[in-house]
């Protein structure tokens, strides 16, 4: 998990998909891997609140980060991008 973007408001992580299985089990058989794709984690701090963006959802997002990285938006511009999605939000946050 890596941390993409920190403020008062909000936070933003980037988990990666695990790329190796797991070992394999003592029948031989190897385990699928804990995490098959990418994602990406969105909490509003002042909300409580954080969404899951994987799939679809996480390759938008990440254009949008090409985007940025392109572009150089304002922080006011990020938070506002930020806001559309925490909008979204219904889980509680819990601290992991």
């Amino acid at each position: 998990m890596h941390t993409l973007y920190d403020s008062d408001d909000y936070i933003v992580t980037h988990t990666l998909a695990t790329v190796e299985p797991t070992p394999a089990t003592p029948e031989g058989e190897a385990t699928p891997p804990a995490l098959l794709r990418h994602g990406f984690e969105i909490v509003d701090k002042r909300a409580g609140k954080e969404i899951y963006l994987d799939g679809s959802w996480a390759e938008l997002f990440q254009q949008r980060l090409a985007e940025w990285q392109r572009s150089t938006p304002t922080q006011e511009e990020v938070e506002d991008t930020l806001a559309q999605y925490a909008e979204l939000a219904t889980l509680p946050l819990h601290l992991h």
